[in-house]
């Protein structure tokens, strides 16, 4: 596929910019990548998504299509070459979409509240759900998973992009509160998955460094706390 058939708008610190990069690195799909000014948005994201300006889109064939978990299932359902993104089997397909659906609406939200949240008291307060969710997610990792080591199987999947393009920005919450989120006692097939995602090589291609991480977060975090008491 030409290059200059599919291109990504987005940011490099973006986890729903980077389960997209995923996507198209586990199927080999050449892109280009355009970075988005998201103070300044350009006229060619707000032509591409007047609907919510937001980023991550992916524009194949001069066509955008927005909406990360919908990119995924659209990246897999038009290049069918393996690895396969969502499983074959209908009934797992349906699973993948339910757990994929919960990190979005659920879980990231109680997660971004930790990550600004202040103050001894109220990070005490927003972790508790933070780790709820991931006991969940430990469950959903054992079933979904199968003894395998990863949510799709022997080869990363939906589930395994949805949640693991937050791992960055999860190291990186952990050390500016001293906690650890995926502990190897209470998420023990979590902490293994975690492990075995970041060292797949088309993982780390795409994963954001920690420490670049860092200093986005110092900038970031302070404008999100700013937006929310406005």
């Amino acid at each position: 596929m030409a290059t200059n058939s599919v291109k990504l708008l987005g940011s490099w610190a973006s986890p729903f910019v980077n389960r997209v990069e995923l996507a198209l690195k586990i199927k080999s799909i050449e892109y280009e990548f355009i970075q988005q000014n998201m103070i300044n948005k350009g006229e060619l994201l707000l032509k591409s998504n007047p609907v919510y300006e937001k980023i991550p889109v992916l524009i194949h064939d001069e066509k955008p299509i927005c909406e990360s978990l919908v990119i995924l299932q659209y990246i897999d359902e038009v290049w069918i070459n393996d690895p396969p993104v969502l499983p074959f089997d209908l009934y797992d397909r349906a699973i993948a979409r339910f757990w994929a659906a919960y990190i979005d609406e659920k879980w990231f939200p109680l997660f971004r509240s930790f990550a600004v949240a202040q103050g001894e008291d109220a990070i005490k307060t927003a972790l508790e759900p933070v780790f709820d969710g991931l006991v969940l997610l430990e469950d959903a990792f054992k079933n979904c998973s199968k003894g395998k080591k990863f949510f799709g199987g022997d080869k990363i999947g939906y589930v395994d992009i949805a949640l693991g393009c937050f791992l960055g920005w999860m190291r990186v919450i952990e050390k500016m509160n001293n906690v650890t989120l995926l502990d190897e006692a209470k998420t023990p097939g979590l902490y293994n998955w975690a492990e075995d995602f970041c060292a797949d090589s088309s993982v780390k291609d795409v994963m954001p460094e920690t420490n670049k991480l860092a200093e986005a977060a110092k900038n970031l975090i302070p404008k999100i706390r700013a937006n929310a008491s406005s």
